[in-house]
C-alpha cells in the first residue's frame, strides 16, 4: 500500500477501531517507522509527537491492541486500523479515548453462548443449563416452543417488562438449543445478513 505520509510531515492520522463493538478508541499517529513495525509485530505502534520516538500502545500497561486488519481511507492519507484491545485503552482507564463505554449489550449473547458452550462440557450438577443438555433435543426444542408460546401471550396480552422476559427466555433457549447441534448465534446473523438487501 502506498500511503501518503507527505501531507502532513512525515505523520499519518491513525484511527483505531475495536474490531469487535466498531467502538472508536482513540486516534493516534505513525511515521512510516512506525507502520512498519505495526505490520512486523501485529501490535499498533504509533509516533509520539511530544517524546518524538515509537511507542508500542501498552508498552508500560500492558494494554495492547492486536491488529485485525488496516485500511487505507481513499487518499491514502490516514489508516483505518481494526484491533483487539487487550484493556482500556485510555490513560485515564476509560475503555475508550473518547469516554464511551466500548461494549455493546448485544455483544453479551455470544458471551452467553460460550458460557453455554463450557457447560455443556463440563456439565456442571445443579446447572438448570445442564439438565437440558441432559434431557435431549426433543426436551430442548420443546422448550423453545413454549417460551415462543409465552413470548407471544406476552406480546399480545401482557406488559413490555413481561414481553422482554419472555422473549429473554425464547433467546436463552434457542441459544442453548443451537449449541446442541454445533451452531452458533453467529449463525443466525450471517443468515439474515444473507436475507437482508
Amino acid at each position: 500500500m502506498n500511503l501518503d505520509f507527505d501531507k502532513m510531515g512525515g505523520l499519518i492520522p491513525a484511527i483505531i477501531q475495536d474490531n469487535m463493538t466498531n467502538k472508536v478508541l482513540m486516534l493516534g499517529f505513525m511515521n512510516e517507522e512506525a507502520y512498519q513495525k505495526t505490520l512486523e509485530t501485529n501490535k499498533v505502534v504509533f509516533y509520539s509527537r511530544t517524546k518524538k520516538r515509537l511507542w508500542m500502545k501498552g508498552e508500560t500497561s500492558g494494554n495492547t491492541l492486536q491488529v485485525v486488519s488496516i485500511t487505507p481511507d481513499c487518499d491514502n492519507d490516514t489508516l483505518l486500523i481494526k484491533a483487539i484491545p487487550a484493556g482500556p485503552v485510555c490513560h485515564t482507564g476509560s475503555g475508550t479515548c473518547f469516554g464511551e463505554k466500548d461494549e455493546e449489550d448485544i455483544m453479551f449473547l455470544k458471551y452467553l453462548q460460550n458460557f453455554i458452550e463450557r457447560r455443556r462440557m463440563e456439565m456442571p450438577e445443579g446447572s438448570y443449563t445442564t439438565t437440558l443438555f441432559q434431557k435431549g433435543i426433543s426436551r430442548m426444542a420443546q422448550k423453545v416452543g413454549e417460551e415462543a408460546v409465552e413470548t407471544i401471550i406476552e406480546a399480545t396480552n401482557g406488559t413490555e417488562d413481561r414481553l422482554i422476559y419472555e422473549g429473554a427466555d425464547l433467546l436463552y433457549h434457542l441459544i442453548v438449543l443451537l449449541t446442541s447441534k454445533g451452531l452458533r448465534i453467529d449463525d443466525l446473523a450471517k443468515e439474515l445478513m444473507k436475507r437482508h438487501k
